[in-house]
């Protein structure tokens, strides 16, 4: 499959049949760790998750999140219920990792590239993938969890796992509507 293909095909995929194995994990990485990064510094650490009692923890974090902050028993508006409960279900049967990087813009450029060349990996090996991203308290959280050291930032979780959906065609703008020369 060439980039084109790979990039064509890659979709979010928000539900899974079954986790990454260990060594198509080690192979995203790898992949990621060949992007661009600021002063080729290659500071982005990798947290794999697979504990099932850590991904539940993780995943809670996530739900309380998106019903902004609020714990279960508090009332929400249901779509934003419903939109948490989705988020949730979205790291059932995935493989996770935790992408992070030292403190600074420089350096989370560098971890966005990382994590996009692991989400067209996926897509080369027959993977599904989605992001998750996390500010604020619910970072905080999850970095007491894993122990991530002080001077680390979270970029992101990626989910990879077999697909159990097909998310069909996607959406995008008219090509070329994004594009302005000089002035917008």
């Amino acid at each position: 499959m060439d980039f084109y293909e790979v990039n064509e095909k890659r979709r979010t995929i928000r539900k899974f049949k079954a986790p990454a194995g260990e060594e198509q994990l080690r192979k995203l990485i790898t992949e990621g760790t060949k992007a661009p990064s600021s002063r080729n510094t290659q500071g982005w650490e990798f947290v794999m998750v697979d504990d099932p009692n850590l991904i539940e923890e993780i995943s809670e974090i996530k739900y309380v999140l998106t019903r902004d902050n609020k714990p279960r028993g508090e009332p929400v508006p249901t779509e934003l219920e419903v939109a948490a409960q989705r988020q949730k279900e979205t790291f059932a049967n995935a493989s996770i990792v935790l992408v992070y990087h030292p403190e600074g813009a420089g350096h989370a450029a560098g971890a966005w590239c990382c994590i996009q060349n692991m989400l067209l990996a996926a897509v080369a090996e027959g993977l599904g993938s989605k992001i998750s991203y996390f500010r604020g308290e619910a970072t905080e959280r999850i970095n007491r969890l894993v122990k991530a050291p002080e001077g680390v930032t979270l970029a992101a979780a990626i989910h990879f796992g077999v697909p159990a959906e097909d998310p069909g065609p996607r959406s995008l703008r008219p090509e070329g509507s994004w594009l302005h020369r000089n002035r917008f």
